[in-house]
This record gives C-alpha cells, structure tokens and sequence, in this order.
C-alpha cells in the first residue's frame, strides 16, 4: 500500500495513506444512497403540501430546495464539513492538500468542478487516474492539489529534533491531554505567544481559557502564559515518543 509522507509548518512529519479506489467507490455509492432519499423524502414533503413546478416561484423553491443541494452536494459536504461527505465519514476517509494541511474554498471547487470530467463524462477517466497515481488521484484532486485519505491513517511519526532540541532528556510531561490538540490548535498557540501585538496578554489569557475548557484542565501551574509553553512542550515530548 502506497503512503505519502510530508512535512508540516510545525516541522512534525505526518503519514497518510491513500484510500484505495474501493473505499472511494463505497463512500460514493453510500452518498448516492443519501441522495435518493432526501429526493423521495422532499418529493412526498411537495407533493402533500401541494406544491408543482408550475409557477416561477415554485420552480426556483425547487430548484433551491431540491436540485441545488443535489448538485453541489459533495462540495458544500467537503467545505463545510472539513472534507467528509456523509459517504467518506462512514468510510473513514477524508478529502486533505496532498501536503496535510486543510484545503481551500478553491482546491474543493476545482475537484468538484471536474467531477463530472472524472466520471460521467468520460466514462470513468478518473478512475485510470486514481488507479496510475501514486496518491491515488483522480484529475479533480490533481487539480486541486489535493488526495483522499484515510482518516485513521493519519499521524505523526516523526518530529524535528532541531525544532524541539530543548526539551530535556528527563523532561516529564505535566498535562497528558496535550495528545488531543490538534496541528491547527497547537499552531495557533505557537502564533499567539510569539505575536508582538499590544493586546498579547489579553489575548494569552483568553485563549488559555479556551484551551482549559478543551482539555478540560481544571488545575495548572503557573500563569496563562507559563501554562500554554508547558502545554506545547508536552505536545512535543508525546509526539517525540512516537519516533
């Protein structure tokens, strides 16, 4: 089984496996699934509440309540939903940029756009090219710069020592939730405490709050500030245990 390996801005290198061309099939066939009974369901909804394409207004209702949710199903699901259509959730899959991070508004049009150049179109081009691409993509994810993973594929397992060379051979952790944060979350801790900006302590204070509430951290040593460096450093001596 092929895996991609990269590097994030956090210097923490992930591994994600491609999912493979059945799994892809089976979250599409799944989505189709949901598609045809939210079509009956709000089919039998119109035709109790006596409503027929007839009138101007009753034709843009359903093109707003019925085609266009259809249509745009799989981009709206990826946007809003970080990636997963109800299919790939079931599956345990993920739409991610081929570099880990998360994808743009427009790296989810350019896939979505080509869908239909991917499959109906042409009979199944994509296909070729998920089954002869490394990452197994099709040319919306070629396009876009993005892949379909799997989820619980998805990890860490390895960290720069350079990045984290001062934490101490006898370092003990003092918060182990810090395994829960997220490469965003810790990210955004990272920003905060090194920002320059005037109003840094408020903004330690409040994200320190946020942060407590999150891990739900009821007790911690010393002040925000002294809290969120303690939590970065045992986010890094966990990651480091998985090398």
């Amino acid at each position: 089984m092929s895996e991609s390996t990269i590097i994030t801005g956090q210097f923490v290198r992930i591994s994600q496996t491609p999912a493979s061309i059945g799994e892809r099939a089976l979250a599409l066939i799944i989505d189709y699934f949901f598609l045809f009974i939210y079509t009956v369901g709000i089919s039998i909804i119109l035709s109790k509440l006596h409503i027929h394409a007839f009138s101007s207004f009753s034709f843009f209702f359903l093109f707003v309540i019925i085609y266009l949710p259809i249509v745009c199903y799989s981009l709206l699901c990826e946007v809003f939903n970080y990636g997963q259509s109800l299919g790939k959730r079931l599956m345990n899959i993920r739409v991610v940029k081929a570099d880990g991070s998360t994808p743009s508004l427009s790296s989810y049009l350019l896939r979505w756009l080509l869908f239909p150049i991917d499959l109906p179109i042409t009979g199944g081009l994509g296909i070729l090219f998920v089954l002869l691409t490394k990452n197994h993509q099709r040319l919306g994810d070629l396009a876009g710069g993005t892949m379909v993973i799997k989820e619980k594929n998805y990890r860490k397992i390895q960290v720069s020592l350079d990045e984290y060379d001062y934490l101490t051979k006898g370092y003990h952790p003092v918060y182990p939730s810090a395994t829960d944060l997220s490469l965003e979350q810790v990210n955004v801790i990272n920003k905060t405490l090194t920002s320059g900006q005037k109003d840094r302590a408020r903004r330690v204070k409040l994200l320190a709050e946020k942060v407590r509430t999150l891990l739900n951290i009821k007790q911690t040593e010393g002040n925000d500030e002294k809290f969120l460096q303690t939590l970065l450093r045992d986010y890094q001596y966990f990651a480091l245990e998985e090398i």
